[in-house]
């Protein structure tokens, strides 16, 4: 019963250290279009009534601040590779995309 619930298999440390990395340079240049997205992230504030609304602040701030999240999130998760925290690496590397889940998710909701 104990093998039916584990499968054991197991990826290696290296080929985990590599697909770090691929995902490492996925986000990099998902920072880049962050910037792009912060850069006109103010536009959600072009429609009266819009800077009073507190979702479109929401909106706002997880749009905004995609990118830092983007660069941050890969050096956090290296951080705790060195450390030997594998498992709190992925889920630092997996940051992102929670957060643009929320961001995508919020400004569904922001009239405009």
């Amino acid at each position: 019963m104990r093998h039916a619930l584990k499968s054991g298999y197991r990826i290696s440390s290296r080929t985990q250290a590599m697909l770090l990395g691929l995902v490492t340079a996925g986000w990099l240049s998902m920072a880049v279009l962050g910037a792009i997205l912060a850069v006109f992230a103010p536009l959600i504030f072009d429609r009266p009534g819009n800077a009073l609304n507190p979702v479109a602040w929401l909106g706002f701030g997880l749009a905004a601040l995609f990118w830092a999240v983007c660069l941050l999130s890969p050096a956090l998760a290296w951080m705790h590779w060195r450390k030997g925290r594998r498992t709190q690496a992925w889920a630092a590397m997996a940051a992102p995309a929670a957060w643009a889940a929320a961001a995508v998710t919020v400004l569904q909701f922001v009239p405009g």
